[in-house]
C-alpha cells in the first residue's frame, strides 16, 4: 500500500501538472516538489495512527477520513511552502495543488475500496481467514460471537471457546460454536491446532485467570488480545489513549477536542457564510412576509441548551400568532395547530424557519450538525426519564442532525419517540467525522426540507 500511494501520488501529480500546462514539462523544482510530497506524506502517515495498520473489521469510512486528513494535510502544507518558500522558474498555478488533492483523493479512494472488495470476494472463496478461539463463554463472550456473525466480511472466525464451566460429560456451544474444554486446556488446543489469535473475553474481576491464560500461552506465537468487559457501561465516543505513558479508556467524552474542535469550526463557519449569502434574497422575502402575516416580531428567541449544557438563545422565523403558555411549560406544535400563522406552515414544512440559526453558527453557539437542541422546560422533564438524555449537550446543538433525516423529527409527544431521537444523537456523537456531518448535510436537502413530521 505504501507503494501503491506513491504511485496514486506521482500519477496525479504529473496528471494535475498536465491539466495546468498542456504538457508534462518537469523543471527541477517540480522534481524537488514530488520528491518532498512523497516524504512528507510517508511520514505523515506512519505518525497518524499508523495509516498502513490492519484494516481488517475497521470501518470503510474510518479508513478513508484516515486517508483525507493526511493527504489533506500534505498537499496543503506543500502548497504553503511552494508559495513562500520555493523560488520556481515558472508561475504555478495555485489550482494546481487543488487539483491534484482531487485527482490523488479519488485515486486512493477508489483503490482502497477496490482492494476491501476484492479482499471480500478472497474471504468468501475461503482464504485471507483467522482463526480465533475466544477464552470464556460468559455474556461478554456471547457478545462478542454475535457481532463477529454479523460481519463474516472481516475473515474472523471462531473456532472453539474455553470456559471455567465446561464439563466432559455435558458439552454445550455457544451460538453453533463448541466448548472445547476449561481455560486450562487452552494452551494445549493453540499448540495442537492451526490457531492465529486467543481472544480473551474474561470479566475485569478475573484478573487472575487472564494472568494464567497469558502465562499458558508464553511459548506460542499466537496473538493475542483482550475484550474489555465495558458493555455494560453506557459509554460514548469510548476509546483508548495514553497520559503521561498511562493506558487510559476514555469512556465518555466529547470528540469535540483539539484538531476535531478547529475542523469543526472551521466547517460551521464557512458553510454558515456561504449559505447566509446565498439565501440573502428570500430572508429578506422571509421576514417581510412573517411581518405582514401578523403582529409580533421577525424572529422568534428561544432559550435552549447548548454545548456543556449552558443555555444559549437560538433564532427561528416566528411561525405563530402571538400567545401565552403555561407557566413553565412548552407546548410543542401539533399538525393543524391553530397557533401557526398560514406562512408559518409553509416555513415549518420547508424548514425555512430555521434559516435564521444560521447566525447563530457564525456566532458559535451552535453547529450545522449535532443534536437539535430542546426548550429548556423539555430537558428538566426528559433528563430523568431517559438514561443518557443530558449526554447531548457534549457537543454545540445544531440546524440538522442524524436523528432528524433518519425521519425523527417534529412533534415528540411520546418518552419511546424521544428515546429514539436520543439514540441517533448519541450515535453520532460517537461516530462523529468530517465525512458524516457532509454526509447528513445531504441527506438534509434531499430529505428533511420536504419532511412529513414537520408542522
Amino acid at each position: 500500500m505504501r507503494i501503491l500511494d506513491i504511485v496514486v501520488l506521482i500519477g496525479s501529480g504529473f496528471s494535475s501538472l498536465y491539466w495546468s500546462f498542456d504538457d508534462l514539462s518537469h523543471p527541477r523544482e517540480t522534481l524537488t516538489i514530488g520528491l518532498f510530497v512523497i516524504l512528507f506524506w510517508l511520514v505523515v502517515a506512519n505518525a497518524n495512527n499508523n495509516l498502513y495498520r490492519q484494516w481488517r473489521g475497521i470501518s470503510l469510512w474510518v479508513e478513508i477520513g484516515a486517508v483525507s486528513w493526511v493527504l489533506t494535510l500534505v498537499i496543503m502544507t506543500t502548497a504553503m511552502i511552494v508559495r513562500d518558500l520555493l523560488v520556481v522558474t515558472r508561475p504555478i498555478p495555485d489550482l494546481l495543488f487543488g487539483k491534484w488533492l482531487v485527482i490523488s483523493w479519488l485515486m486512493l479512494v477508489i483503490y482502497r475500496v477496490s482492494l476491501r472488495n476484492f479482499l471480500r470476494w478472497m474471504r468468501r472463496k475461503g482464504y485471507n481467514h483467522r482463526h480465533i478461539v475466544i477464552a470464556g463463554a460468559g455474556d461478554l463472550g456471547r457478545k462478542v460471537i454475535r457481532e463477529l456473525s454479523q460481519a463474516t466480511w472481516t475473515g474472523l472466525d471462531v473456532v472453539a471457546f474455553f470456559d471455567d464451566r465446561y464439563h466432559p460429560d455435558t458439552p454445550f456451544d455457544i451460538e453453533g460454536i463448541p466448548v472445547r474444554g476449561t481455560l486450562d486446556d487452552l494452551n494445549v488446543f493453540v499448540e495442537q491446532n492451526a490457531v492465529d489469535q486467543v481472544w480473551i473475553a474474561l470479566p475485569l474481576r478475573a484478573e487472575r485467570r487472564m494472568k494464567k491464560i497469558i502465562q499458558s500461552l508464553r511459548h506460542s506465537t499466537v496473538d493475542i488480545l483482550f475484550i474489555p468487559d465495558i458493555f455494560t457501561f453506557d459509554l460514548l465516543n469510548h476509546s483508548i489513549t495514553q497520559i503521561s505513558g498511562i493506558p487510559v479508556m476514555n469512556l465518555s467524552v466529547t470528540p469535540m477536542v483539539g484538531l476535531n474542535r478547529k475542523i469543526k469550526a472551521i466547517e460551521d463557519r464557512i458553510l454558515a457564510l456561504v449559505i447566509l449569502l446565498l439565501c440573502a434574497p428570500i430572508l429578506i422575502i422571509i421576514a417581510i412576509q412573517v411581518k405582514l402575516s401578523s403582529p409580533g416580531p421577525i424572529i422568534f428567541r428561544q432559550v435552549r441548551h447548548g454545548w456543556d449544557g449552558r443555555k444559549v438563545e437560538v433564532w427561528k422565523f416566528r411561525t405563530m400568532y402571538l400567545h401565552k403558555e403555561p407557566e413553565g411549560q412548552v407546548i410543542q406544535a401539533k399538525r393543524h395547530d391553530s397557533r401557526i400563522t398560514p406562512i408559518g406552515q409553509i416555513l415549518r414544512r420547508t424548514s425555512l424557519d430555521e434559516l435564521p440559526q444560521f447566525f447563530n453558527v457564525l456566532q458559535g453557539s451552535m453547529s450545522i450538525v449535532g443534536p437539535r437542541p430542546h426548550a429548556v422546560e423539555h430537558n428538566i422533564l426528559y433528563r430523568d426519564e431517559i438514561d443518557q438524555y443530558m449526554k447531548r449537550h457534549i457537543v454545540k446543538p445544531g440546524i440538522t442532525g442524524w436523528a432528524q433525516v433518519n425521519g425523527l423529527r417534529g412533534e415528540t409527544d411520546t418518552i419511546e419517540k424521544m428515546q429514539r431521537r436520543v439514540e441517533f444523537d448519541l450515535y453520532y456523537i460517537s461516530n462523529w467525522s468530517l465525512l458524516f456531518d457532509i454526509r447528513i448535510i445531504l441527506m438534509t436537502v434531499v430529505k428533511l426540507f420536504f419532511s412529513r413530521n414537520a408542522y
